[in-house]
């Protein structure tokens, strides 16, 4: 018989959800209330899911404190096209891009910004197998660059930026896919950001786009239409088709996040439950972090174990007793938590009990 208990997810996405939401998701899936018909059902022309949309981008500007001079969009793609998109609306003909080489996902980045023009590549911690985030010190900016790309949070390699980089009065562009709303955003800092929602936003099909108003005017009118940032800007995501049940949920993500306190309460409660996970890796030395400890993500927290057989061991014991997810990414391996705004803290603690039977078993 098919189970119903609700295991700990620690996938790194499409991840965890809040309970609650799904609640209400489940609620309302034959029939929203007053609609008589599904939300993956009506139009989205209709008032019912403009109102639905409305509330979505309130939630967020509320949420987020993104100031008046942002467009909020809701793409698809995922983050994966945003690498193509990106420059294709804002790198200016005769200019070159700036990108910050963190880890796998800002390596994809680069490589599709490269079909499109002229990146330079102006700080990297290949070296050290992407183990750490670069310093301010060691980015070297280009004068003049159209924008500076960089991959806030690395899904991968369990790395985080701890602070917004300088890159003066250049855009920044981020990729927030696996950090974005786990805290406080000083938006205004940024020209552009970026998120595949299946991680901390909703479920997977949505891409989120912040964008300051003036780089609109930055997109070439000979852009394939549903690549312009502008024209979805003009069209308030309705050009074609959106993924109208994912921004549903999403609306209902920005809803439960503010009934928690907002984004400074989620930030408490992810450092707790981060602190209490990289205890227990730092605590006898069986268990070790690969990110270097100024650099950890408390969204993803990458370990190793003494030997790979042992690893194989551990996640299959894991999942046995009800944590999902724990396999480290093909290209690196090793084993990885991830833990975003809707893990409970109390997955946390059960997996850090059984991260200390297993070694008093196997160590």
């Amino acid at each position: 018989m098919p189970t119903t208990t609700r295991l700990f997810n620690f996938s790194a996405g499409p991840a965890v959800l809040p309970v609650p939401v799904l609640e209400q998701a489940q609620r309302d899936l034959v029939a929203l209330p007053g609609v008589g018909m599904s939300v993956m059902e009506i139009s989205h022309r209709s008032k019912v899911f403009e109102d639905l949309l409305a509330g979505a981008i309130a939630g967020l500007r509320e949420l987020a404190g993104i100031p008046s001079n942002y467009r909020i969009l809701f793409l698809q793609g995922g983050a994966s096209l945003q690498f193509s998109m990106v420059p294709m609306n804002l790198l200016k003909a005769g200019t070159a891009a700036d990108y910050v080489d963190t880890g796998t996902w800002a390596v994809k980045a680069i490589e599709e910004a490269r079909r499109v023009g002229t990146v330079n590549v102006t700080g990297s911690t290949k070296a050290d197998k992407y183990n750490r985030i670069p310093t301010q010190s060691e980015l070297q900016l280009t004068p003049g660059a159209s924008f500076v790309h960089i991959t806030s949070n690395n899904t991968i390699e369990g790395t985080e930026w701890k602070a917004v980089p300088d890159v003066g009065t250049v855009p920044l562009v981020a990729d927030a896919s696996s950090d974005i709303l786990s805290g406080p955003i000083d938006v205004s800092k940024f020209g552009l950001i970026y998120a595949g929602a299946q991680k901390n936003l909703g479920p997977s099909g949505v891409t989120l786009v912040i964008v300051r108003e003036d780089l609109l005017e930055r997109s070439d009118k000979n852009l394939p239409t549903m690549l312009s940032y502008k024209v979805q800007a003009d069209n308030n995501s309705l050009y074609n088709t959106p993924n109208t049940f994912g921004v549903y949920i999403f609306g209902l993500v920005m809803q439960w996040l503010k009934s928690l306190g907002g984004l400074s309460a989620i930030a408490r409660q992810n450092q707790r439950k981060a602190a209490l996970l990289y205890s227990e890796i730092d605590r006898t030395g069986f268990y070790r972090g690969t990110a270097q400890t100024e650099s950890r993500s408390l969204m993803n927290i990458t370990f190793r174990l003494p030997s790979e057989e042992l690893e194989k061991t551990f996640d299959r014991q894991a999942s046995a007793a009800g944590f999902d997810g724990l396999k480290g990414h093909r290209s690196v391996g090793g084993l990885r938590a991830s833990i975003y705004n809707a893990f409970p803290e109390e997955g946390v603690a059960g997996l850090v009990d059984f991260m200390r039977e297993f070694e008093r078993t196997h160590g």
